[in-house]
């Protein structure tokens, strides 16, 4: 890790319809399997699937998230008043699968050689208040700590894989009383990239003897009185470590991320690998 300097990528919305459409088609053709692009009857389609996949992203680079809403919107489009709104919802769902493909096949041109941070962000489904009494993915959700905020919240967890520069390289949403330590395993899973920042959440000597049999270099600060701390606790690599938190404001702020008004697991999953999807081509795009 002898290179501490980092460049900061700014993400705001450069595209127009127009744009935003020839990337989902190119992002169609290289990574679409063929046997879906053929499958029985999709020429009878009122809506083609690159369409789909314009409306949304569309839907995550306006921040809008409510489904009803959103279709309302489309209206407006060409293609929109094609599908009613049940038909719209369910062909949504059915190519959450296709957006996680292309997430993934686009993981591919990140240079291994790049440091990446690991860390989490509570994504809250009611407000404290109501934390004993909602019933919102009621067996699934559960009752955590936000250590930032001081305050009890009701819902998930999202932990994130993120290199320097922004692109996100995995995520993995977990119970909200899931400690951070706990979800790292199976975030790193087809990680090719050796060194890892994180923060005191992750100081753990099992952890870090654990990836060091895997062969990742991971760092997190010291508390003030443990031993070497002041030398261990390198400013820069301080400062490159909270570049996630700058990530995280993004996504909250630009996307409205920590906000859901999703009541199932499918649609949950589709709003995030929207988002994520629409984040990462900005990475592209800027560069």
């Amino acid at each position: 890790m002898s290179h501490l300097q980092y460049t900061a990528k700014s993400h705001h919305l450069q595209w127009n319809l127009k744009q935003l459409s020839k990337i989902c088609h190119q992002l169609y053709r290289n990574y679409c399997p063929e046997s879906f692009k053929h499958r029985r009857k999709v020429n009878l389609s009122k809506v083609s699937d690159q369409s789909l996949l314009v409306l949304l992203l569309l839907q995550a680079e306006l921040g809008i998230k409510s489904q009803r809403h959103f279709y309302r919107i489309c209206q407006l489009f060409p293609c929109g008043h094609l599908l009613e709104r049940s038909r719209f919802n369910r062909r949504a769902r059915q190519i959450i699968w296709l957006v996680q493909l292309i997430r993934q096949a686009m993981n591919t041109q990140i240079s291994p050689d790049t440091i990446v941070i690991i860390d989490s962000f509570p994504l809250p489904l009611c407000q404290p208040v109501r934390n004993y009494r909602t019933r919102i993915f009621n067996g699934l959700a559960d009752i955590g700590y936000n250590a930032s905020k001081n305050l009890w919240f009701y819902g998930f967890k999202v932990h994130m894989l993120v290199t320097l520069s922004g692109y996100i390289l995995n995520y993995l949403v977990t119970p909200a009383s899931v400690h951070d330590i706990r979800a790292v395993e199976d975030l790193l899973e087809n990680c090719h990239h050796s060194y890892i920042l994180a923060d005191l959440g992750y100081l753990s000597r099992e952890l870090r003897n654990s990836l060091e049999q895997k062969g990742y270099h991971h760092w997190t600060p010291l508390r003030q009185n443990m031993a070497g701390a002041k030398q261990h606790n390198h400013w820069k690599l301080m400062a490159m470590r909270r570049t996630i938190e700058t990530r995280f404001s993004e996504l909250c702020t630009l996307f409205d991320m920590e906000q859901t008004l999703a009541r199932g697991k499918t649609g949950l999953q589709l709003r995030i690998e929207q988002i994520v999807l629409a984040y990462n081509l900005r990475y592209f795009e800027i560069n």
